[in-house]
């Protein structure tokens, strides 16, 4: 980029900043931004009070199951959510907290695609906001101001499970240290009142301080500081599952592993009424009637649609997002690192996450697949990425775990051209009772819910017995929830761990204490409950926080039907380190095939399966460098 339109960019960046400031910021915010009618009343507290009672029991899936299957002509549901990521959960929990009769079915588990394999940020996207201002696009200024509402209330809503995360910027010159500057003091001010935290500068010397690992010089120039600014991280399967889980409490039949294999149409009206779906546990199959059916299938929804209709028009165009999971001494604790430009202008960051670090991401154009796998080219582009901001090496034997996510990204079939593929989320109803909701993204996965639940409310002449209340509400776990409430478990609770056939105590140590904290929020007692009482408080993983506890907990509570649903979406520990995993595997399958009554034919098969999975996630110890694949 020449000086002339750096500076021009900057002059754009400082009029609209000095604009905003000089009328108190009033032309950046959106219209419903300062305003929030939504949530309390009748309706709010009785939804509320079901998902906070603490005798509150999550239904077994045989008896959700039996909810769908009894949906009959004459008696249907309202709506049948089809897809168990962050958007289908979202969808089934607006629906059903408006006073609706809802039902959700998953081919795999809740969060097994897209949602378990994120960026693991929340963020209202400065980089639409650079876009926004030197090509003077509004629609991509309206698609900041909605993710940042909507990014404050995803933290708030769990905050167990979210927080705040600062993000440096290294500048290596100082027209960088003024750009950035004034360009992320304009993402604070478009923030408003859902401003988590004020960016500012720091000097070199100072970023030392706070990121150890960050390098004095690169590509020749001398660090001359950098940037701070905040986003929001989480833990997106956990979120995911509580979502679920919320749901439920609140009267919403969720099911995992059930499949969709046709849809119920009424001929003579040419609309769908329901669909023919299939346990993929037992192989049962039964008919689920309901007046609207939401296509929420992700990468997916495209198949799903021609389900219903043959020739339907794709809508997604699927990108591969790539992260590596690496030790946690290549990041401090608390301190993220974002490289606005790489070599071939993407976007990379490295984040501590779960004690360890990640970093990515790739976006590159791909193919669907149930198991996305990260090819090596895109792992060693990361690693190079990173290398040339840190003083540490970089090596590929650190990799703990690699994955690859298919983001949907979504072409609206009504739109006269696709020359922009929309980063926003398109709802549409191409067949009479299907609607379909894709594209987005996670940050923004509330509202996407409710505008899809308004689209079905119109198209099946639904009748809520109020409206949406999802703004307030948090999920399970959640309400009542303190940064601090994990001194009650370190104070209340023993480990009892079963060692050489004896059932011996530990303590329960701040690390365990923390993790279950944070993991499950105010249920987290229960988790500690079962350690203590049924000897289950041994470690899954050394170096890890992991429970067997956990491993009956989620069982019980969290509809956690296989091995690979606990190493990958109730536990992050595939993402995390897939060799820790495959050590796991053994005693995790045990503790699932005494709760599911598995026999030994199922337990030999968990095994295999679980270690296929853990083949797609490319460590260091299971990287197929020479395989011509790659």
């Amino acid at each position: 980029m020449s000086s002339a339109t750096r500076f021009r960019r900057l002059g754009a960046v400082s009029i609209i900043t000095a604009t905003a400031a000089a009328t108190g910021g009033s032309i950046l915010f959106s219209p419903n931004l300062a305003t929030n009618d939504r949530g309390g009343g009748p309706a709010f507290d009785s939804v509320r009070q079901k998902i906070i009672d603490p005798n509150a029991v999550i239904p077994s899936r045989a008896a959700q199951e039996s909810v769908l299957s009894g949906a009959t002509a004459a008696n249907a549901l309202d709506v049948l959510v089809i897809g168990g990521g962050a958007t289908g959960c979202g969808v089934a929990l607006d629906a059903v907290t408006r006073g609706l009769r809802v039902g959700l079915v998953e081919r795999e588990d809740f969060s097994s695609g897209t949602s378990s394999r994120s960026t693991k940020l929340i963020h209202g996207g400065v980089r639409y906001l650079e876009k926004a201002v030197f090509n003077l696009d509004y629609g991509q200024l309206k698609l900041v101001f909605h993710a940042l509402e909507e990014r404050k209330q995803v933290i708030d809503h769990a905050p167990h499970l979210c927080h705040a995360l600062p993000c440096m910027t290294p500048c290596f010159d100082w027209f960088e240290v003024v750009y950035y500057w004034m360009g992320l003091k304009m993402y604070d001010l478009v923030a408003g009142p859902r401003l988590l935290h004020l960016s500012r500068y720091y000097s070199a010397e100072e970023s030392l301080e706070l990121f150890p690992t960050l390098a004095k010089k690169g590509n020749d120039r001398s660090l001359r500081g950098t940037v701070v600014y905040y986003d929001g991280q989480m833990n997106d399967s956990r979120v995911n599952v509580a979502l679920a889980c919320t749901a439920a409490l609140a009267g919403a039949a969720v099911v995992n592993h059930a499949e969709v294999v046709s849809f119920l149409k009424d001929e003579a009206n040419e609309r769908i009424i329901g669909a023919r779906i299939r346990d993929n546990l037992s192989g049962k199959e039964f008919d689920a009637y309901a007046k609207v059916v939401v296509n929420a299938a992700g990468p997916f929804c495209d198949s799903v649609r021609k389900m219903a209709k043959n020739d339907a028009q794709p809508m997604i165009c699927p990108s591969s997002g790539v992260h590596v999971v690496l030790p946690d001494y290549y990041s401090p604790e608390g301190m993220g690192l974002i490289v606005p430009k790489t070599k071939d202008g993407r976007v990379v960051f490295m984040l501590p996450w779960l004690g360890r670090t990640v970093a990515g991401t790739t976006d590159s154009n791909t193919d669907i697949a149930v198991l996305p796998e990260p090819h090596e080219d895109e792992i060693q582009f990361i690693l190079d990425a990173i290398s040339d901001y840190l003083s540490v090496k970089v090596r590929r034997t650190d990799v703990l775990s690699a994955w690859s996510g298919i983001r949907p990204l979504a072409i609206d079939p009504s739109a006269k051209n696709t020359e922009s593929i929309s980063r926003d989320h398109v709802v549409c109803e191409d067949y009479p009772g299907l609607v379909t909701i894709t594209g987005g993204k996670w940050t923004t996965y509330r509202s996407m819910a409710e505008d899809a639940v308004d689209t079905a409310i119109k198209s099946g002449k639904l009748s809520p017995t109020n409206g949406c209340l999802t703004q307030n509400l948090r999920l399970i776990g959640g309400d009542g929830w303190e940064p601090s409430s994990f001194t009650v478990l370190a104070q209340q609770y023993v480990r009892m761990k079963t060692v050489g056939g004896k059932v011996v105590p530990g303590v329960m140590d701040t690390a365990a204490a923390k993790h279950l904290s944070h993991a499950y929020g105010t249920w987290a007692e229960r988790v500690a409950a079962i350690a203590q009482d049924e000897g289950l408080g041994k470690r899954l993983a050394h170096g890890y926080p992991f429970l067997e506890a956990e491993v009956a907990y989620c069982a019980r509570n969290e509809y956690c039907e296989s091995a690979v649903d606990f190493i990958a979406r109730r536990s992050r520990l595939a993402f995390l380190d897939t060799d820790a995993a495959s050590r796991a595997l053994p005693r995790i399958i045990k503790i699932l095939a005494n709760e599911h009554s598995w026999d030994k034919a199922r337990q030999k098969r968990e095994l295999e399966n679980a270690k296929q999975f853990l083949e797609t996630f490319k460590s260091s110890k299971n990287a197929h460098l020479n395989d011509g694949k790659h």
